[in-house]
């Protein structure tokens, strides 16, 4: 029997948990991608607390490419208007490309640092 994308996906995101944790000095930046849709959080885990929120709804921009690109620079916006300037990625079990990468790029170019 055949194993569903999402369901190893999860898996993957549960034991990258088990490594990644976001703290107040450098919270976690979590993606979920679906297929309408992409959002992003900045999380700290310590205290339990999402500290910035934005989707491609919000940010009226299109989901694609470019869109997670605008995506990436508004939360970097947000979080340096917050003082947080150093994160940890969690790309939450998707592979490093296409619009997961655009949006850690556009981040970058915002001002995080990974």
């Amino acid at each position: 029997m055949k194993v569903s994308r999402n369901k190893l996906r999860l898996k993957k995101k549960k034991r990258i948990n088990f490594k990644i944790r976001g703290t107040s000095e450098k919270p976690r930046f979590s993606i979920f991608k679906s297929l309408t849709n992409l959002t992003a959080q900045i999380v700290d885990d310590e205290k339990g607390k999402t500290l910035v929120f934005f989707d491609l709804k919000k940010a009226k921009a299109k989901n694609n490419i470019e869109g997670a690109k605008i995506l990436g620079k508004l939360v970097a916006k947000k979080c340096l208007e917050k003082g947080i300037n150093q994160i940890v990625f969690d790309r939450s079990g998707y592979k490093y490309h296409g619009k997961i990468k655009s949006l850690a790029e556009g981040s970058r170019e915002g001002g995080l640092k990974f």
